[in-house]
């Protein structure tokens, strides 16, 4: 065998185990792509109907995806309080998570417009706007302006008040000390009242209630009984002034780390997840009334028009980060 073979022969084996490498190399990152463990995080309690719509997408996206991505649950602030986690979605050490309008309206603020005091009637109302067009252009523009997904809505449900002293009207809130989250949307209902806002971690609103560092908080009705605030309140006042929601938002980089196909059945998942959620949430926000009483509570019914009147002077859509056209389109779902 002379030379020149010898060298074709080398350089046919070259040739050949750089391609083998080639493919099986290909074949590893094709198989990463198309493979995700993902992590859906919140500060929910793990027997809520949040979580349990986590657990029903898990199932449905192994099915779907013949085991190619899977879903993790970290219920109960396990990966953080909710700043955190829409912080780690940022870097990607989170996938998917539940966030109060709030949050990411940092961000993006017309993604808090349904949480206006006193905008959204009923649940009806709500699911309109969920399903809307409105919705999906603000969903858009903070998708545009973070990179990450903000796939659907779950109703969280109305806001009404908790307390150890009876509340009639406006005047009985004057110096309340009253737990709120820290944001500006909802520090604007206790300032119109003339109580007294104190933001808290939610994971901390039970022990200050408990020992009396606030007067009262304010949440729905099924939040009061997910995490037992009825315990140390004696009365519930049903306000009603904000209706919310949680944004389901996927981090830009979970994107990459599936095939497209696989990425849209897990958004579709994500969507109908927050139906089956919102549907339970608004059933149990029904029934609790009579719960409630029969727990001991004394739940008192209000004439809301004077705190709507309270509240008149903040609400002006320029000045919390929405137009007045978004605002009418809204009213008029």
């Amino acid at each position: 065998m002379n030379n020149k073979t010898i060298r074709s022969k080398v350089t046919f084996l070259k040739k050949t185990t750089l391609a083998a490498g080639a493919i099986l190399i290909s074949g590893v990152i094709s198989s990463n792509i198309h493979a995700a463990n993902l992590k859906w995080a919140h500060v929910y309690e793990v027997g809520t109907p949040y979580n349990e719509a986590i657990l029903w997408a898990a199932e449905e996206i192994k099915k779907q995806t013949d085991g190619r991505v899977t879903i993790n649950a970290y219920p109960s602030s396990s990966l953080g309080k909710e700043v955190e986690l829409n912080e780690a979605l940022d870097f990607g050490t989170v996938d998917i998570i539940y966030s109060a309008e709030s949050l990411p309206a940092q961000s993006y603020p017309p993604l808090k417009i349904s949480a206006f005091p006193f905008v959204i009637r009923d649940y009806d109302h709500w699911k309109s706007y969920r399903d809307s067009d409105l919705f999906k252009e603000i969903a858009n523009g903070y998708s545009q302006t973070t990179g990450n997904e903000a796939t659907t809505l779950t109703y969280y449900g109305v806001r009404h008040v908790t307390s150890n002293i009876p509340i009639n009207s406006p005047k009985d809130m004057e110096e309340l000390k009253i737990r709120v989250p820290n944001s500006p949307l909802y520090l604007m209902f206790p300032k119109a009242v003339k109580a007294n806002p104190t933001p808290l971690a939610f994971a901390e609103v039970y022990l200050a209630l408990q020992q009396g560092l606030v007067d009262a908080q304010e949440n729905p009705l099924p939040t009061i009984k997910f995490k037992k605030f009825y315990e140390v309140q004696k009365y519930i006042t049903l306000t009603g002034h904000m209706t919310n929601s949680l944004v389901t938002i996927i981090s830009n980089y979970t994107k990459n780390k599936m095939s497209e196909e696989d990425y849209s059945k897990l958004v579709a998942i994500t969507k109908q997840a927050a139906i089956k959620a919102s549907d339970e949430i608004n059933t149990s926000e029904l029934n609790l009334i009579q719960w409630f009483k029969d727990e001991g509570v004394i739940v008192n019914t209000v004439d809301r028009e004077p705190f709507q009147n309270a509240l008149k002077p903040y609400l002006i859509p320029e000045k919390n980060g929405f137009t007045q056209e978004q605002l009418d389109r809204l009213k008029a779902l």
